[in-house]
């Protein structure tokens, strides 16, 4: 069975190594590039000294032709004169011959004497019209009794009338040509011997640091693990962009594409992440270099979960990988599970304080204070049915209304109240306004605020609460008799982190605000009252439409 040369061939070059690939590539390239090289300066060399000696023959043949003796000697055909005067003068100028023809190309002057008195045609063939006829000196290339050779010719003119008298014709032999060409050819060569050998120098060096540069690998096992990094990149559950340190999209999986509600088949690779995703803050990632992990963000309107972590070469910043998802099923599990939480605390304060409250009622009867009894239980059905009745009323809500119900027990379990102004009106909230968002940061301002006020006056500190929706805006006053915000704190406050009150759990509820106000263009305002304690004022438009202020 006969193999093909060329799959043979193939499969050789397969099998041989990476490196010695490369060598034998770029060695070859680079001989092939020198040889042509040389051959091109070999020839445009020989043409040049050709075209240089011709011009030399032509520049002598014309100081001849327009030298009086030889004008004269050709006007009396003066044979012995202008044959001492031609030799002299070819051996001046290194010419292997100086010949001279009267107006009829008959030669007058030759270095051979045996030829004097024939035309100078049965040399090379050429009768010298140009010059005799025309008037016009020129070069050729011809071989004659004194072999070949590089010639010029000029007429000689009479300079009294004008007239051509005769011809000169200078010589200069093709081997003297050679022999000059072989002795640049040596250096010529010697020159492109020494390009060839830094050549495959350079080759084995570039080959090498290639080679350096992919870790060793050999093209298969590249492929190989191209194809494994693409199943992995498209089979992982989490979108995945990645860019390149001018800010284009380098990498994207498909689950990417469907976390962001793009096509399926979009083709993202290539553009510049700001023009598909110009909320994204992967550029300021690629500035700062400063990874973020399990950051809450909002991409095409979608809440998203973002990991962002720069791509380093040495100390250079070459791009950004991000990984993000959803707030999935866990998220919002996680989310209601907090709720159930917040409404134990909650039962648990009412619990707690409908414990005591009944423990007095009993006390109260067992030694019969009825009326007394009678008049507690009055006041707490009072108290509980007129804020019930204000919710009921102010706020139809029930999630909105149900947190607040839940605040108010727990400032009476901290032995605080909540003052809830009865001029208050939330009727129209947004239907598209995310109802357990705006309940975490009511809430967390509210239980700020409470905090607050305990560590200064204690029990029986008041928090109040006044709520509109008159206008545009949904605006909540939540006031507090705490220490105030300094008036350094008051921008920072709303930092991850950052919080006026010690310890390392705190600095997260006014950043949860903040984050929400930013994605739903509401702003939040602090001042430091003239009694003492803070207001917090937020705004929140009926239409979301982004924003960033505080």
């Amino acid at each position: 069975m006969t193999t093909n040369p060329c799959t043979a061939f193939r499969e050789v070059l397969r099998k041989t190594k990476l490196k010695t690939r490369m060598i034998l590539t770029l060695g070859l390239v680079s001989a092939l590039q020198t040889a042509l090289i040389g051959v091109f300066a070999g020839y445009y060399l020989s043409e040049s000294l050709y075209e240089e000696i011709g011009q030399r023959a032509l520049m002598v043949a014309k100081t001849v032709a327009a030298t009086p003796a030889v004008i004269e000697g050709v006007e009396q055909r003066d044979t012995g004169s202008l044959n001492r005067l031609a030799n002299r003068l070819a051996e001046t100028n290194e010419a292997l011959f100086i010949v001279i023809g009267d107006d009829q190309a008959v030669r007058l002057a030759h270095p051979d004497p045996t030829r004097l008195g024939y035309s100078m045609a049965d040399d090379d063939g050429d009768t010298g019209r140009q010059a005799l006829i025309e008037g016009q000196a020129y070069i050729a290339r011809a071989f004659g009794s004194l072999g070949e050779s590089m010639r010029g010719k000029a007429p000689v003119i009479n300079p009294a009338n004008g007239d051509i008298v005769g011809i000169v014709s200078v010589g200069y032999g093709v081997d003297q040509v050679e022999t000059t060409i072989q002795r640049y050819n040596f250096v010529l060569y010697g020159v492109v011997g020494v390009m060839l050998l830094v050549s495959i120098l350079a080759a084995i060096i570039i080959a090498s640091r290639f080679k350096q540069a992919i870790f060793g690998l050999e093209p298969e096992e590249i492929a190989r693990l191209f194809q494994e990094r693409d199943a992995t990149l498209q089979s992982v559950r989490e979108g995945i962009i990645a860019i390149n340190r001018d800010g284009i999209i380098t990498t994207v999986n498909r689950t990417a594409l469907n976390t962001l509600g793009l096509e399926p088949d979009m083709a993202l690779a290539g553009k510049p992440i700001l023009e598909v995703l110009p909320e994204s803050d992967l550029m300021s990632v690629l500035t700062t270099g400063q990874p973020d992990f399990d950051r809450e963000v909002w991409l095409r309107n979608r809440q998203m979960i973002v990991n962002r972590l720069p791509v380093r070469e040495g100390d250079d910043i070459i791009g950004v990988v991000a990984s993000f998802r959803l707030r999935d099923e866990v998220d919002q599990v996680s989310r209601q599970l907090t709720r159930i939480q917040q409404y134990a605390d909650t039962l648990r304060s009412q619990t707690h304080e409908y414990s005591n409250k009944l423990h007095t009622i009993a006390g109260l009867i067992q030694i019969g204070a009825t009326d007394e009894a009678l008049s507690l239980i009055g006041s707490e059905v009072s108290d509980h049915q007129a804020l019930i009745q204000l919710l009921l009323e102010a706020v139809p809500d029930p999630v909105i209304a149900g947190c607040l119900l839940g605040k108010y027990n727990r400032a009476r379990e901290m032995g605080l109240v909540l003052n809830i102004d009865p001029g208050s009106q939330m009727a129209h909230v947004p239907a598209d306004l995310p109802r357990e968002q705006l309940v975490s940061v009511l809430g967390n301002l509210i239980d700020n605020a409470l905090e607050a006020t305990r560590l200064v006056t204690g029990e029986g500190g008041q928090v109040s609460l006044s709520m509109t929706d008159l206008g545009d805006d949904l605006i909540f006053e939540v006031e507090d008799q705490g220490a105030g915000v300094p008036d350094a704190d008051r921008e920072r406050i709303f930092e991850k982190g950052v919080s006026t009150k010690t310890g390392t759990a705190h600095g997260y509820g006014l950043h949860l605000v903040s984050q929400f106000l930013n994605r739903w263009g509401g702003s939040v305002t602090v001042e430091n009252l003239t009694t003492g304690g803070s207001r917090f004022t937020l705004y929140l438009p009926k239409r979301a439409h982004g924003g960033t202020s505080h």
